[in-house]
């Protein structure tokens, strides 16, 4: 057994493909109506098909998993952050932790928790 995706809750599917097309470079691979997959095993489903399936309430912001992308030039990165998406909501912003890796946290556009960091 390998593990096949990641499945991330979203609003807006067109606003979050092309969101993480704009930072991370990902591609369209599948849209089978609400649920998208992105290159790098990303998936993409609308919110209202997820409450469906599950018959449950979607908490953004929950803070109990991230997705963990690596850039070396997190300085540019940043740029580009803040050049696309000025109004992004910072969890913490560029911080080193004790072992040298420079990192920043935030939320995508429906609060699903990312980690940028630079190569361990």
């Amino acid at each position: 057994m390998k593990l096949k995706n990641v499945l991330i809750v979203v609003k807006d599917i067109e606003r979050s493909r092309w969101f993480y097309h704009d930072l991370f470079g990902l591609e369209l691979v599948l849209d089978n109506d609400g649920n998208m997959i992105l290159t790098e095993g990303l998936v993409l489903q609308e919110e209202k098909y997820w409450r469906a399936f599950l018959e449950k309430e979607i908490i953004s912001e929950n803070n109990s998993c991230e997705l963990y992308f690596e850039e070396s030039n997190i300085e540019r990165f940043i740029e580009k952050l803040e050049k696309y998406y000025p109004d992004v909501k910072y969890v913490n912003r560029l911080m080193t932790h004790s072992w040298g890796q420079k990192v920043i946290r935030f939320y995508d556009p429906d609060g699903n928790l990312i980690e940028v960091g630079t190569p361990v």
